[in-house]
């Protein structure tokens, strides 16, 4: 609080005027000696020592305020997230969802069967997010962090997650039909009873990743995966993985398996 302090009191008219060093200087005096007079006459108002103190507590209060109401602005800052990532469900673009999923994820706030297939999510830092059965399928994710994210039974068909971060992730019976994985960080992520059909697992880091109850691998693409145990690779053949460079080798492939020719 601002401790005010008694004015003394000003000088007769007559002394100050005497103290003007030059004729043009009285006017100012005049008006100085004025305002003197009407601060000294306030340093005594016991109605502005009341004032003071009441703008001290208001501040206070106000702040009291302000936490106390800090709940109910986190909520409402929630549900504005959720009606950004409801309004653009099915739509393609971001529509703001980076940002609105970001939010919500960095609050803690589960994203579990969160519907935001098509949308364009490139970048999006989603690590440790909680996102069980959600819709992802033909979303861009690329470059985005997922570091153990949780994605289990979750409709990823046609995800991009090129060179998207991965590692630790459990993505337990997803569904990765035709998402393309390529150079993607796989490390110690978890697929079991995962479909990978179709899938585009070239040059993906496939560390330490727990792979033995892949549902499906028929016709995804190993080529240049990194770090893959021999027995992951019999595996992958034994499924019907295989392994060309060329996007044009491998697209014929997917033609003449889809048409039924051999």
């Amino acid at each position: 609080m601002r401790d005010r302090q008694r004015r003394e009191r000003p000088r007769p008219w007559p002394d100050e005027r005497q103290a003007a060093s030059s004729a043009w200087m009285i006017s100012f005096r005049r008006i100085n000696w004025w305002l003197a007079w009407v601060s000294w006459a306030l340093s005594h108002w016991a109605l502005l020592d009341v004032l003071d103190h009441l703008g001290t507590f208001s501040v206070l209060i106000a702040v009291v305020f302000y936490f106390a109401d800090s709940g109910n602005r986190v909520k409402q800052k929630h549900y504005q997230a959720w009606q950004v990532i409801n309004t653009a469900q099915g739509k393609g673009g971001s529509g703001g969802r980076i940002e609105a999923l970001q939010e919500l994820n960095a609050d803690h706030v589960s994203l579990t069967g969160v519907d935001a297939g098509g949308a364009f999510l490139r970048g999006i830092q989603l690590e440790h997010a909680h996102l069980e059965r959600c819709d992802l399928h033909a979303a861009d994710l690329r470059s985005g962090d997922l570091k153990f994210a949780r994605l289990p039974d979750s409709n990823l068909q046609g995800a991009n997650f090129r060179q998207a971060d991965l590692s630790g992730a459990d993505l337990r019976s997803a569904e990765l039909q035709d998402s393309d994985l390529n150079q993607a960080n796989l490390d110690n992520a978890d697929l079991a009873g995962t479909d990978l059909s179709r899938a585009d697992l070239r040059l993906a880091n496939v560390n330490n990743f727990a792979w033995k109850d892949i549902q499906s691998m028929q016709l995804a693409n190993v080529y240049g995966i990194r770090n893959a145990s021999a027995e992951f690779l019999a595996f992958a053949q034994k499924h019907g993985a295989v392994s060309l460079e060329s996007d044009e080798d491998w697209n014929v492939l997917l033609r003449k398996a889809a048409s039924g020719t051999k």
